[in-house]
């Protein structure tokens, strides 16, 4: 996508799946959030991801199709219940989840759009690995960092 119509956007991060949308934060509020990431990740056990195949937001986003199971759900429901009790002014979002890994994005022109799904439409993509960590990333002004990954422990819930 890079070499053939000059998107970088997807390429300013590492391959991702979003689970809370970006959001503007004071530096020194981080260290309360990566603790707060650690003990949601305590509690979570490592799950199977999945991808199939492609699909689009259009007109301006292709991306690698991932397949909502119930861990990624239930992960997904219990990081957006904490957030939106938590003193972070993190906006949940609204929609409904559609977890997915980025290829080209906002810089990914209408005028190529069409000819560079075509490319993908019909390509059969399939992976698995195991999700295990959750990682908080900051924009740096060019791009997006990991600064912070918490693995999941599978600590059992009491009471």
């Amino acid at each position: 996508m890079h070499e053939k119509y000059g998107c970088k956007v997807g390429l300013m991060s590492p391959a991702h799946i979003t689970l809370i949308s970006p959001f503007w934060m004071h530096e020194e509020r981080e260290q309360p959030l990566t603790a707060d990431i650690d003990a949601i990740s305590s509690y979570a056990q490592p799950f199977t991801i999945a991808t199939k195949n492609f699909s689009t937001f259009k007109p301006g986003t292709i991306y690698v199709d991932v397949v909502v199971n119930e861990k990624l759900r239930s992960l997904k429901d219990a990081i957006d219940k904490f957030f939106s009790k938590a003193d972070y002014k993190i906006k949940i979002d609204s929609r409904p989840f559609h977890p997915h890994i980025t290829i080209a994005t906002r810089d990914l022109h209408k005028k190529n759009f069409h000819e560079a799904w075509t490319l993908f439409e019909t390509k059969k993509f399939q992976s698995e690995w195991d999700a295990n960590a959750l990682s908080l990333l900051r924009h740096n002004s060019k791009n997006w960092d990991v600064i912070h990954t918490s693995a999941f422990k599978g600590l059992k819930v009491e009471g």
